[in-house]
C-alpha cells in the first residue's frame, strides 16, 4: 500500500534576539499567513494526514497547528518529538520509522537544513534548500514506516508558498 510523507519547514519565524532561546522563536505574522497559504492549497488538493509529527520548536508547532486547522484536522493531535529539534537526520528517520502503520499519510514539521537532507536522503532527488514554509511531499510504494529509508521514496512535488502566491 502506498505511503505519503509531507515534509514540511517551518513557517518564517523572528529573528532570534540575544536573550531569547532559539527553541521559543515564534512565527511572525507573514509566516503564519504563509502556513495557512500552503495548509490551504494543500486542503484543496484533498491533502488530510492521518498522522502529525512535529519538533517541540515553536515555530515547528505552530505551523503545524495552522496547517492543521487548514486541512481539518485536529491541532491537539500533533505528537511533538523533541528530536528533532537539532537531532538530526538520524531523529527524522526514527520519527518515522515509529509512525503507527495504519497511518497511510504523515506530515512532520521540522527545521532545515535537516528536512532538506532527510528529503534528499529519502528520495536522491535534487530538493537543495527548502524554504520556509515549503513542503515535499514524497510517496513510498508498499512499505511500512519501519521500512523507510534512504532512497526508498520518490518526490511527488515541491510546493512552497512563495510559487502560491506567484499563481
Amino acid at each position: 500500500m502506498k505511503k505519503t510523507l509531507y515534509l514540511v519547514r517551518h513557517a518564517k519565524a523572528e529573528d532570534r534576539a540575544s536573550f531569547q532561546r532559539d527553541h521559543d522563536r515564534d512565527l511572525v505574522p507573514e509566516g503564519i499567513m504563509a502556513a495557512a497559504r500552503v495548509g490551504h492549497h494543500l486542503a484543496e488538493l484533498g491533502v488530510k494526514p492521518d498522522c502529525l509529527i512535529s519538533s517541540t520548536a515553536n515555530r515547528a508547532k505552530d505551523t503545524g497547528k495552522v496547517m492543521a486547522e487548514q486541512l481539518r484536522v485536529d491541532p491537539e493531535t500533533l505528537v511533538l518529538e523533541p528530536k528533532l529539534f537539532d537531532g538530526g537526520p538520524k531523529a527524522y528517520i526514527a520519527a518515522i520509522n515509529n509512525v503507527d502503520r495504519n497511518c497511510k499519510s504523515v506530515m512532520l514539521f521540522g527545521h532545515n537544513p535537516d528536512i532538506s537532507y532527510f528529503a534528499e536522503y529519502l528520495t536522491h532527488a535534487d530538493v537543495g534548500s527548502m524554504s520556509k514554509g515549503a513542503v515535499a511531499v514524497i510517496e513510498f510504494d508498499d512499505l511500512n514506516w519501519a521500512e523507510v529509508s534512504g532512497r526508498t521514496g520518490h518526490l511527488v512535488d515541491l510546493i512552497s508558498p512563495k510559487k502560491l502566491k506567484e499563481s
